[in-house]
């Protein structure tokens, strides 16, 4: 019986891991559930569920839920000591942005397996993580559906024999709209994603390619990768979700229907395979045809922006992810439009990306300072708009 800690739970990956653990009770023990904010969600979980222990993060401890056989704790520091916990097998971290950071890095100091689906905390710390790994002895099984397939794909091969690996992209909502198009649509229509279901953020960073960028920073980590070596094209079926090409010239690739609950159960079950009657049986008549196409990088500037990024390190990669999680929220709550975003992210860069980082002090303040700079970028440009308009 597996152990899980979940951080997490109530958002889109957090749900999904549950339903696989559902199907699987002979495999999986819950034995913490952590959420965010949404408390009524997290309730039914654990009426669901019945962990050892809930975490409500923004909780102040008012809460009094009637679910006998479950301690509640409340606030962040209660979050880092579950997912330090030594009596856990594995932690799955779907939490959504740079506040992944420091509970990705508890987890592994603690020696404890680490499900990732939390790609920021590679991105704005990744010497820190892989630091934390190793004083842990800790294995990082990332829950990305492209990076599970570059781990597919490679097991088995030693780093040296990997020449290149190619990330799929679904080209989001937007995938073939030229930029002055972009300034026009709204952010219901970027929450439409054509193949995956995923939370509000990561569905924007979708449409935008920003999440690609991402992905990049986060496979050079992961894989130990220079970024000549890690190369990304769209593939609006997401069928294949990332290709690995060797130094002789073979080329490896990971295929199934577009759910993130395939990567998640290899993820737990890591390194077995475990049968689940309920994942679609792959039909390449049906899946057919596969087609790609180059990344337009004038109407999607944040690929470009996050690449950069990760190539100059340093703080640029916290401040590119910090940055983009506050313009996209703009963007969402109406504020700014969506090549703007791009804008924001580029002027936090030039101001603050050459900062140095050594600690996660260091990189927290990267992530505040970015905050700012972007949260005072995105007003202006909505005050400006207002006054344009009236």
């Amino acid at each position: 019986m597996i152990r899980l800690c979940i951080l997490g739970s109530t958002g889109s990956i957090g749900r999904s891991t549950l339903e696989v653990v559902a199907r699987h009770p002979d495999r999986f023990q819950v034995v913490t559930l952590a959420a965010n904010r949404r408390s009524h969600d997290l309730q039914a979980q654990v009426q669901r569920f019945r962990p050892e222990k809930a975490v409500l993060c923004e909780g102040d401890g008012s809460l009094r839920p009637d679910t006998p056989g479950t301690e509640w704790v409340f606030g962040p520091e209660a979050l880092l000591e579950v997912a330090a916990d030594k009596n856990i097998d594995v932690v799955v971290n779907a939490l959504v942005g740079a506040a992944g950071l420091e509970p990705t890095i508890r987890a592994l100091e603690a020696g404890t397996r680490l499900a990732l689906a939390n790609k920021e905390s590679l991105v704005a710390g990744g010497h820190l993580v892989l630091e934390a790994a190793e004083r842990g002895g800790a294995d990082i099984i990332p829950i990305d559906s492209e990076h599970s397939a570059i781990m597919q794909c490679c097991r088995g091969y030693p780093g040296p024999a990997v020449k290149r690996v190619m990330l799929t992209a679904s080209g989001g909502a937007f995938r073939g709209m030229s930029l002055r198009d972009l300034w026009s649509v709204q952010p219901e229509d970027a929450l439409r994603h054509p193949t995956w279901d995923m939370g509000a953020k990561i569905t924007v960073d979708s449409a935008t390619l920003a999440n690609k960028a991402l992905e990049v920073i986060e496979a050079h980590y992961l894989y130990q990768l220079d970024y000549d070596q890690v190369e990304a094209v769209i593939h609006p079926q997401s069928v294949i979700h990332s290709f690995v090409e060797f130094v002789d010239g073979s080329v490896l690739a990971q295929l199934g229907f577009p759910t993130m609950e395939l990567p998640i159960l290899y993820a737990l079950s890591y390194p077995e395979r475990v049968d689940d009657l309920e994942l679609q049986t792959y039909d390449p008549v049906r899946a057919s045809p596969l087609t790609f196409e180059d990344i337009d990088h004038t109407a999607f500037p944040l690929f470009g922006l996050g690449t950069e990024a990760g190539r100059r390190g340093g703080a640029a990669p916290a401040v590119f992810n910090a940055s983009n999680e506050v313009a996209v929220q703009a963007f969402l709550n109406g504020h700014i439009r969506m090549p703007e975003i791009a804008e924001v992210v580029s002027e936090a860069l030039e101001k603050i990306g050459a900062y140095e980082v050594g600690s996660l002090e260091d990189v927290l303040s990267a992530d505040a300072d970015a905050r700012a700079v972007t949260e005072e970028a995105s007003r202006r440009m909505s005050q400006t708009r207002v006054g344009v308009t009236s």
